[in-house]
C-alpha cells in the first residue's frame, strides 16, 4: 500500500527559527561562504 500521505502528515514542521534562517539573506550568505571556504580548503590541500 502507498503510505506517502501518512508519512507527509507525520513529518515534523520546521520551527520559527528554522524558517527565519531559511528566508534570511544574511544567513544564506553566511552558509554560502562557509561551504565555499570548506571547498577551497579541500581543493588547496589536494593541489599541493
Amino acid at each position: 500500500m502507498d503510505h506517502t500521505t501518512d508519512d507527509i502528515a507525520s513529518a515534523p514542521l520546521p520551527t520559527a527559527k528554522t524558517l527565519r534562517a531559511r528566508t534570511s539573506l544574511i544567513a544564506q550568505f553566511g552558509r554560502f561562504l562557509a561551504i565555499n571556504l570548506k571547498m577551497a580548503k579541500i581543493i588547496r590541500k589536494e593541489h599541493r
